[in-house]
This record gives structure tokens, sequence and C-alpha cells, in this order.
């Protein structure tokens, strides 16, 4: 560790603000072709849970979906930190380890097939739809937890992940290309959410 990212982290420790439980990223499948890429995600997630977090959540975009199934071996066999589920759009299975990985499953996509599960309660008759609610559509959700912190690389765009989930999060953007990514651009992310007041929509 540099002496820059060293001081990073005695002010993360001394900040009085809760770190993010919960950081989710978004990357794209192109960054994954960099050389170093698994490397540094596996860093990643290493610094993810040694400054605090409890989950993280990694959302892989893709342009085409012939190459979700490769990605998907890939990103199961890291060696990551903590236990990993690894999610493609084909998966109806809520993740629920540690490490969740999203492999091009939108947000959009996800909520669609919430409404489309509620809708077929509603119809059996197993559900009123006089009385559902947020957490019928939460129960139903891949990715059911909401990240504290979505850190987002290489441009300031949002994305169609967790659009549900990430309604309330903190967002992060930087400009820093996922192959230059190191220590120091993650402690700038935490302790940017450290100094921040959360207003959870108000």
């Amino acid at each position: 560790m540099g002496l820059y990212d060293a001081y990073l982290g005695v002010r993360h420790r001394r900040n009085a603000g809760d770190p993010p439980a919960h950081v989710a990223l978004v990357i794209t499948e192109r960054d994954l072709l960099e050389q170093g890429a698994y490397d540094t995600l596996e860093s990643f997630l290493g610094w993810a849970f040694e400054y605090g977090a409890e989950r993280v959540t990694v959302s892989v975009s893709v342009l085409d979906e012939a190459v979700v199934d490769t990605l998907a071996r890939e990103l199961a066999g890291i060696d990551a930190p903590r236990s990993i589920a690894v999610r493609t759009p084909d998966d109806t299975e809520r993740a629920d380890a540690p490490i969740r990985v999203n492999i091009g499953l939108g947000g959009k996509r996800e909520f669609a097939a919430a409404v489309r599960d509620i809708a077929g309660a509603v119809e059996a008759g197993d559900l009123d739809p006089d009385e559902i609610a947020e957490a019928d559509i939460e129960d139903r959700l891949i990715f059911p937890e909401e990240p504290d912190l979505v850190i987002k690389t290489g441009a300031e765009r949002l994305s169609d992940f967790l659009i549900w989930q990430s309604v309330y999060s903190e967002l992060y953007f930087t400009d820093v290309n996922w192959r230059d990514f190191r220590r120091r651009d993650y402690l700038r992310a935490v302790l940017d959410y450290q100094n921040r007041q959360r207003r959870f929509g108000t």
C-alpha cells in the first residue's frame, strides 16, 4: 500500500460517518476484457470488506447476451473473499450470498418479472390486489437488498441495474476506467459517502 493510500485509510478510520454496508459496482463486459480486469475485481471485493462492507453487488452490462454464459463461468471462479452468487437474465432464484454478481439482468427486466409474478398470484387468488405492498415486489426481486453506495466507473451515466433497489442509494461516478481502478479510488468513493448527509428521498 502506498503512502497516499495509507493516508486515505487513516481518514476513513477517523471519519465519524459510517461506511457503506452494501456497495454496488457497475461495470461493463468490455471492462472485463482488459488485461488484469479480474485481478482488479478481486482486489475491489477485498477492499470493500476491508473497509466495512457486509455485502457487495457487482452488475456487468452486456451488449451481446451470447457472452453471458462465459462471463458467468469466469466470475463464478474468481478468488473472492466471501461466498459468491452469480445470476444471469435466465435466472429466477434469489441471490443471497455476501457477494452477488449480476450479468446482464437489467432492472426493468427484473422488475417486470416481479410484476408478472404478482399478476399470476392475483389471478390465482393468492394475493388481494388491494393489499399489494412494496414488500410484495421486493420479495420477488433477484437482488432484493438496497445498496448504500453505487459506484459507476468510466462515465457519469445511470444504468439499468437495480432501478428499484437503488432509489435511495448514494451514487458515485468516477471517470477512472476499470483497468486503472485502485485502492485509492475505492477509498475516495467511501470517504465521499461518509461525508454525505443521506436524505432517503426527502
